[in-house]
This record gives C-alpha cells, structure tokens and sequence, in this order.
C-alpha cells in the first residue's frame, strides 16, 4: 500500500495519508486539518481536539466484518444542534472497502456508502416526514426516517475519507429498518449521499476481544467542577456526555461543553421539585448484574382535562452500555430501554391504534404532550423546563410501549414494569412509598384463581360427563310385587316381608315403591333388616296422587312412585319390611317394591360443582375489576378492553 508523506502546510511537522481513499489527515501538533488535493496540500483550518470520553474504540483497533479485516484509521466528533456529540470512526478494509463505524449512546452502526439508482431522486430535507419510509434508497427492508437534524464537525483526529471543515454545519437524516437496518443521508453534499448498514455490537465485528483497560468500566472519580454562578462544588458522573447540568446549591441550569461549564438559566421554582423518591448519585445492581447510577432527575406532566397528572424519570448511566430510564408515577416503576423505531408497526384510527412491536400487540392508553416542569443532576441533551414531546403510551402487560415526537425526531422505547420490592432491592433501601391504584402495564397476578384452580373443576367435569355414565349404572338387586291386607281401622299399619336379597358393600341403595293412589294417598314405612345381625335402616315413603278439571283446564299433583335412597350398607342379605296406611284403608293396597344399588343421583357432584366452580368465578371477577381499574383513566378506555398477557 503506497503511503503518501509530506508536511504540515501550517507547522511544518509531517504527516502521513496512509490509505488510498483518505483525503483529510488531522496534522498531530498543530491540530489543522490538511487536506491533499491535485496539486498538493491545503489547510483547511484548526479543529478541536477530540473530547476524550470513555469510548472503547481508538485509532488504530483492528476488527474484521463479513470476513473482512479492517483498521480503524480516523475519527471525526459531531456536535448535534441540541447538544451532544457523537463520534463516527473511519474503518480502512483490507480489500479496499471505506466503513463508517458510528458511535452514539453506546450503540454503534457501521454504514458504507451506497450509490443511489441512476436517475433517482432522494427527497429534499425539508421533505421528509418523520416514520415515514424512503423508498428511493436500495434496501432488503423499508427503511423509515427516525430523525432528521443539524450538525457541526466539532473535532478529529486520524485520516478522514472527506473534506471536512472545522465548524462546518450539515443537514443529516438517519433511518431506521427492520433487524437493525440502519442508514444516513447526508445532506452536505449536493446530490446526497448515502450510507447503508447496520446496528451492530463489537463482538460482532471483531472488536469484542479489546484490551481489558479498553473494556472494562473505567475506575476514574466523577469530575469535580465549580458552578460559575454560585461557585458551589459539581460533580459530573459522565462529562464526556453531559450537555446540560442543574446546580444543586443556587438553582442554576448550566451548559457543558467538554467539561467546561457556562451559565444557561436558572431555574424557576415548581411545586413538583420535591417530589424526588431517589437521590441522583444512587447506584443500584439491576437484573442481569448491570449497575447502573443515576446521574439526573427530572419531573414531567401532562394535561388532560384540564388536570396535570406529573411523573418523575431517573436517567441510567453505566458507562459501558449507556443510558436508560428509571420511571416512577403514582408509585410505580418501569425500566425503560429505546427499541428500533422500524421494529414497531402502529395501525388503526386514533382511538382504536395498536401498536405491535417484538410479536406483541400493544393498545393505546394515552396520547399528550409531556412537559419537562423540573431537572436535577446531568442529561446528554440540552434539557429545559418546559420543552415539551408528544408522547403516545401503548400497553400490553407487564410492558408499555412509548412514542415521544418532536417536529425532528421521533424515538420509541419499552418499559417493562417493576414491583417496589424490587426497586427497594436493587438500590437497598426499604422506605419506598406503595402504590395506591392499578398502573397502565401492570400486570394480573391473580391468574392462578382462574388457571390452576380450575383444574380441578375440569376434573370434576370430566368425570361427570365421562366418567359417571361409564361408573354410574345402576344395578337392580329386588323387585316384586306386594299387596298389603285392608286395614282393621284408619290408624293401625299393615306390614309384609319381602324374600331374601343381597347387597353390595359400599354402594348406595334406593328403595322405589308404587301404589295405583288416584286422589288419595298411601303412607309406606320401609325398613332394609339385616338378616345377620338384625339391624335396621328405616326410610320413610309417601305417596299421593290428585287430579280434576278446574275451569276447563285439567291438573295433577303428585304421583303414584316414589323412591328414597340411604348410603352404603354393609354388604350382606337383607330382608324388606314394608308397612304402611292408606287413605282407603277398608280396601287391599298393591305395592310395587324395587330395591337398586350404585344408583346415580347427582347431589354430590352438584356440591363439588358449585364449591369448585367458586375460585374460577372469583378469580375471573378479580381479573374484570382489575382491567377496569387499569382502563379508567385512559383515554381511550372505551376501545381497550381487557388484556391477555398476564403472570
């Protein structure tokens, strides 16, 4: 590879294009930036040195993408308009490939440059609408515009692929698509360029095998700084990152710029200010033993109705995985994580829009602006009181999925919910206040009532529909035919025995007797004896039958059969005593005996079945009332409905 060498235009000092595409080289002693043209060198003008954060990566880390080996040779800093930086390093492959390797938020994306369809037209800048797709870029998947801005080229350091001006501004558009798809258009080149990739990790491309030192959290102290309103002391968690920080001591919002901090505005006085449950400086250990460290708070609201409901949001730092969210509304907690914006598809009408993200289908639940009421600590973004987002909150529980827009930038984020024992444990303390209402993603815990304890209504079930007509026939042990003598007077009983018959053990009995009564009645004693041991089970058998014509119309009461059952006898031979009284007791009574054992009544299945069928009832009413009390407050209850996604 041909190494072009020369020297600095402004110092004299050489330097050194060691790559065929590289056309800017950051001279190392006087911090120009030279740039080498067809008749030589220019000077481009001085740029700031690199603001050194806790980045991973440096000039001169190799890795290796889709098997091929690459260096990382350059590195050029941006300057977002409303604070930030981002670094974006200059990937040199060996088979002759230029890679852009961004690096915001501790995600990276490598991107090439990718020529457009000759004849095609990219939209202009002021054309683009947020979630829309481009389609004029070439790609496997839509890819949809999630932000569109301004930027400044704050620093570099390295070779750089491009003429890059100190302080120029550009107009820049990223673009998101399904399984990390990733673009940007840039807009200071006149067509635009584009540049196609992907999110990727640095495992993934070869640079997960870094230098411990490289890898590792760094074991620096917070940088200690000074107010320049008040002089009280600051210390910053991340001022590498942080654009903005709040004064604890006089109140004032301050700019960061690389650690130097300016006066920006104070703050003005909010009933909300103290409504703060976590320090900022808390550090906690959270699931998947990540620790993170609260570096700022703020306050937020909206307005529906005409009544402000406010919430307050921890920002998460861990400087080897970024930033996330720590929410607390009404007591309860959501860890909150951005997703891929394409990753997200929302459809119907405003009150009926769902949204489905990872498989899951989320409903609408809110859609107002949030207002920033009050800050405390450090943000990566210019924070002020009273900025404002339009943000859209969908649930599928225990997650909620939130959209926040602004007129350039739209970004979605998950938030899975958090009981406050957990957040008690995380950050070892036990004084949290409890929650006093059901939250929008909280989720069901009383499944188990209509699940679990339902089994054994299913068994019940199963066995009665199944089972009993398999187990539950009956069998006939006796019958016969018995006519008892007339009575001497209306109240002396006449009686007769029955021949010998023989009972299971542990099987029920049922005695059934019929006699011809036609508007009267016959009064049956009947006992089983138990030839053995002689001893009884009496029941008692009435019968009686009337019927007539009243008013044209005929009727009937009664029979002329009747049975009662006993429980299980001792298995054995019996003998049957029928004794009873008529109402025309001068004439003989025929009495139809039959005696059944294993006989099915249903009694005790009808018990279990509304004893068992209690829980599922309870449980069901629990799940209604608790849905009922999640939808209340949305604003759009009527078309939510009750969720699925329950523990």
């Amino acid at each position: 590879m041909s190494v072009l060498k020369t020297t600095c235009p402004s110092c004299a000092g050489p330097i050194e294009f060691t790559a065929g595409s590289t056309i800017v080289v950051i001279c190392p002693y006087c911090r120009s930036a030279v740039a080498r043209t067809d008749r030589g060198v220019e000077d481009l003008g001085k740029i700031a040195e690199i603001a050194q954060s806790q980045s991973p990566l440096k000039v001169g880390l190799k890795g290796v993408f889709n098997g091929q080996k690459f260096t990382l040779t350059g590195r050029a800093q941006m300057r977002h308009e409303m604070g930030g930086t981002w670094d974006e390093w200059y990937a040199t492959f060996s088979n002759g490939w230029v890679g852009w390797l961004a690096e915001a938020q501790g995600r990276f994306y490598l991107t090439f440059y990718q020529p457009t369809p000759e004849g095609t037209v990219l939209p202009a800048f002021d054309a683009l609408v947020l979630g829309q797709p481009v389609s004029e870029i070439p790609s496997q998947v839509p890819l949809i515009v999630q932000e569109r801005g301004q930027a400044t080229y704050a620093a570099a350091e390295g070779e750089i692929p491009y003429k890059l001006t100190p302080g120029e501004v550009f107009q820049y558009a990223d673009l998101a698509g399904k399984g990390d798809a990733f673009a940007t258009i840039d807009y200071s080149i006149a067509p635009p360029w584009v540049f196609l990739g992907k999110q990727v990790s640095l495992p993934e491309i070869g640079l997960g095998d870094a230098k411990p030192h490289e890898r590792d959290a760094p074991r620096v102290s917070s940088e200690v700084m000074r107010c320049p309103n008040c002089g009280g002391p600051l210390a910053l968690a991340a001022p590498d990152k942080s654009e903005r920080v709040a004064c604890p001591n006089c109140r004032s919002l301050l700019d960061v710029n690389q650690g130097n901090l300016s006066f920006f505005r104070a703050l003005e006085p909010s009933p909300a200010e103290n409504a703060f449950v976590l320090p900022v400086g808390a550090e906690g250990n959270f699931p998947g033993d990540v620790k993170f460290k609260i570096i700022g708070a703020m306050v937020r609201s909206v307005t529906i109705d005409g009544e402000r409901y406010f919430w307050q949001e921890y920002l998460l730092y861990n400087p080897m995985i970024g930033f996330r969210w720590l929410v607390h509304s009404d007591n309860h907690w959501n860890f909150v994580e951005s997703v891929n914006t394409a990753d997200v598809e929302s459809t119907g009408n405003y009150s009926g829009c769902t949204a489905t993200y990872n498989g899951e289908k989320y409903k609408i639940f809110q859609d107002a602006t949030a207002v920033v009421e009050y800050v405390k600590g450090e943000f990566y973004w210019r924070v002020e009181q009273g900025e404002s987002v339009q943000a859209t909150d969908f649930v599928c529980p225990p997650r909620m999925l939130s959209r926040e827009a602004t007129r350039d930038e739209v970004n979605w984020s998950v938030g899975t919910y958090m009981p406050v024992a957990e957040v008690e444990k995380i950050f070892g303390i036990t004084d949290l206040p409890k929650p006093w209402a059901v939250a929008p993603n909280q989720p069901f815990t009383g499944r188990f009532w209509y699940t679990w304890a339902a089994l054994p209504l299913l068994v019940l079930l199963f066995v009665g529909i199944v089972g009993l007509p398999l187990w539950g026939i009956s069998r006939t042990v006796y019958s016969e035919q018995m006519e008892l003598p007339p009575m001497q007077n209306s109240q002396q009983q006449q009686q007769m025995f029955s021949k010998p018959f023989t009972l299971k053990a542990n099987s029920n009995v049922r005695i059934t007797a019929q006699a011809p009564v036609n508007n009267s009645w016959a009064d049956l004693d009947v006992d089983l004896v138990d030839d053995k041991n002689q001893e009884l089970e009496s029941v008692n058998i009435p019968i009686e039958f009337y019927s007539g014509v009243d008013g044209g119309e005929s009727w009937s009461e009664g029979g002329q059969s009747q049975d009662a059952t006993v429980s299980s006898l001792p298995g054995g031979q019996y003998t049957l005593r029928v004794a009873g009284t008529w109402e025309k007791w001068q004439q003989p009574m025929p009495v139809q005996v039959k005696v059944e054992q294993n006989v099915n009544r249903g009694v005790n299945f009808c018990c279990a079945l509304v004893l068992l069928f209690f829980a599922p009832v309870f449980g069901l009413f629990r799940k209604f009332s608790f849905e009922a009390s999640r939808w209340k407050d949305s604003m759009f209850s009527a078309s939510a409905g009750s969720s699925d996604d329950d523990e």
